[in-house]
């Protein structure tokens, strides 16, 4: 491994030959553990997701558009029926194979208990929450986890893992829920479980994903509409700052409610209803940030449907411009970017062959998204390595199909 970088995923064979391995691990691990016998197994992914624009906005009934990118969470597993001891079993095993967990990486569900564990654990709270609110009925299972979506990126390593533990448990059971359905339970999970009020996105593109095309999703209706990216000169390139942030933070949670109160205060359901001329005539009864917050909100909606509209006409241009505009939104209005990002954003809109360059994702660290003319990818990245303080990961990305079970 080069001192200037963390990861290099510059073709997609990398991609592939990392799932086969991660699901490997999880097969042997899974005999390790838990000496599994002549039971089939079960083997599912579920991937993270790149949002190229709408940000901030899911939880203001706007439209956002993500794509499924090839990093994912992996789970096998198989039904548990009866304990060691040959009695009915209620108990779930799961172990995953995430290091930094160390010896907090096993968990055991009583499912005539479906309690939260405590902090030490709270990846668990993720699987827990989604086996209690699964659609059909949950029989006991052993299963091992494993993802190569990096934690606290932006990447939605969360949904991933939401998703993937739904999809596993409907190939389990035979019992499957639609693709929304599976989104809105497994957000719901989120909520009760992880304590994150989060908006729909991240569960719908990792449930629903398609290769080679971007969703745009209403986050009010649920409505959905494929767009292709698909052009060979054009590439996604998505770098990690390697700077984390925590999700559930007062941060994320303060600027959800500013963006409620103002839509209450200027009259409207959300602020997907709001214009800027809405917001400049109740300006007096706002305080300041909130204002801006507002005004983020208002445009990247509007952005957002112009973006889909250029990507229809393949006007790649016009689409990486406003992915600019989005950033500087980010920056100066909604307050959730920082140094490492912005440094990002400028190193790479100053490289030739750049279309436009965003930070993506929640913000105070991970993501940044870039369109590029493939033949200056390589350029960019090189420029990243030369110029950026911190360490970061590089990941040229197609966008992928989303949840599937793994014959």
């Amino acid at each position: 491994m080069n001192s200037d970088y963390l990861a290099l995923y510059d073709n997609q064979s990398k991609y592939a030959d990392e799932l086969n391995q991660n699901l490997s691990a999880c097969k042997t691990e899974l005999l390790k553990s838990f000496c599994t016998k002549n039971s089939e197994l079960i083997s599912v992914c579920a991937p993270g997701r790149v949002n190229l624009i709408g940000e901030h906005i899911d939880y203001n009934d706007g439209f956002v558009l993500p794509m499924a990118i090839p990093l994912y969470t992996v789970i096998v597993g198989k039904l548990k029926p009866f304990d060691d001891n040959n009695n009915k079993n209620t108990v779930c095993r799961v172990k995953s194979l995430e290091a930094s967990l160390g010896d907090k990486n096993y968990v055991e569900i009583d499912l005539n208990n479906l309690q939260k564990k405590d902090k030490n654990q709270n990846w668990a709270n993720y699987i827990i929450g989604v086996v209690a609110n699964f659609e059909g009925t949950v029989e006991p299972f052993d299963c091992v986890i494993k993802s190569n979506v990096p934690l606290g990126s932006g990447l939605s390593s969360s949904a991933a893992l939401e998703v993937a533990m739904y999809t596993f448990l409907e190939n389990l059971t035979n019992q499957f829920s639609s693709k929304e359905n599976k989104a809105l339970r497994c957000q719901k999970a989120e909520h009760e479980y992880a304590s994150v009020p989060c908006g729909i996105m991240d569960q719908f593109i990792s449930s629903m994903g398609k290769e080679n095309n971007t969703l745009l999703i209403d986050c009010r209706s649920y409505e959905s509409k494929l767009f292709a990216l698909n052009d060979p000169d054009i590439s996604v390139l998505v770098v990690n700052s390697n700077v984390k942030h925590q999700l559930e933070g007062s941060e994320y949670s303060s600027r959800r409610k500013q963006c409620e109160d103002v839509a209450r205060i200027i009259g409207k359901k959300s602020l997907r209803d709001a214009t800027l001329q809405d917001l400049q005539n109740n300006e007096k009864k706002i305080d300041r940030e909130s204002y801006k917050r507002a005004k983020h909100a208002i445009t990247e909606i509007e952005r957002t449907l112009n973006a889909s509209k250029a990507l229809s006409g393949n006007d790649m241009t016009t689409f990486g411009q406003l992915m600019n505009q989005s950033h500087d939104s980010l920056r100066d209005d909604f307050n959730v970017s920082c140094n490492e990002l912005d440094s990002l954003v400028e190193i790479s809109r100053n490289s030739d062959g750049v279309l436009g360059s965003r930070m993506t994702g929640g913000g105070f660290g991970g993501c940044t998204v870039t369109l590029v003319k493939t033949s200056h990818v390589n350029e960019v990245i090189e420029n990243i390595k030369q110029k950026y303080k911190g360490v970061a990961s590089f990941y040229v990305c197609k966008p992928c199909e989303g949840a599937r079970q793994i014959q």
